[in-house]
């Protein structure tokens, strides 16, 4: 019997493991065919991926179970992706629909920056902090909303500019901070939902706290990628007011 139910568990969490690839790569092929089909403009289908694979990927997390290595089954399809840019980016691979899908420019070097470090930033956040503290969560929130919203609505919108970073803007930085709040809250309330953590007022006052220090980093002039700077500020300043 106790082999039987080490089988179901196998079972669920192979099965969990398999949506958590499947949702962003449906994502992704939703929103390249309607760029291909002149629907959506490349840039903005570029950055609705950025927003929602991320967002996506948490949601089976659920489905787990509450085994150790569940965690790591459900980072391997952001890991197995991160590998997968690194080939693209080297030369390994060949996959030049996927390449003009994900780089600003169809360049498959771009493959081993931002969108490589989107992958480890998730990657990170999923491995140490999991479902079981709203510290892992926010982060990829931050990430994807924040970082998602402020070139959107900068790009389209953002006409005055920050006197410290000419290329950030005030809306831009605006967009991120309400953005990242929103979708902060959001996870923390899904996910306490299944009980996973207690979420009082105070802890969704919090998580608009660490949006509030992660649209201030983004919007600094600084050499590192957005993708590591604000995961990994949203990380550290979670991990100081957040439960985990």
């Amino acid at each position: 019997m106790a082999s039987l139910a080490a089988g179901n568990v196998i079972q669920l969490d192979l099965m969990a493991a398999a949506l958590t690839l499947a949702g962003p790569l449906a994502v992704l092929q939703l929103f390249d065919e309607l760029a291909k089909r002149d629907l959506l403009e490349k840039m903005l289908s570029r950055k609705l991926v950025h927003i929602l694979a991320g967002l996506v990927f948490m949601l089976p997390w659920p489905l787990f179970s509450m085994s150790p290595y569940a965690k790591y089954m459900a980072a391997f399809a952001v890991a197995a992706n991160g590998l997968r840019m690194i080939g693209l980016g080297l030369g390994l691979l060949k996959n030049d629909a996927l390449v003009k899908a994900i780089s600003r420019e169809g360049d498959k070097r771009e493959l081993l920056k931002g969108p490589l470090y989107y992958a480890i930033s998730i990657t990170v956040a999923t491995v140490c902090f999991w479902r079981n503290s709203p510290v892992g969560a926010v982060a990829v929130a931050n990430l994807c909303a924040g970082d998602g919203f402020a070139d959107i609505v900068g790009r389209n919108y953002g006409t005055e500019k920050l006197p410290y970073n000419h290329s950030k803007s005030y809306i831009g930085s605006l967009a991120f901070f309400a953005a990242a709040s929103l979708a902060s809250m959001g996870c923390t309330l899904y996910f306490a939902s299944f009980g996973y953590f207690e979420a009082t007022w105070r802890t969704y006052l919090t998580t608009i706290a660490v949006s509030l220090c992660a649209a201030i980093v983004e919007s600094l002039p600084l050499p590192i990628d957005d993708n590591l700077t604000v995961t990994f500020i949203a990380i550290a300043v979670g991990m100081l007011l957040l439960p985990y």
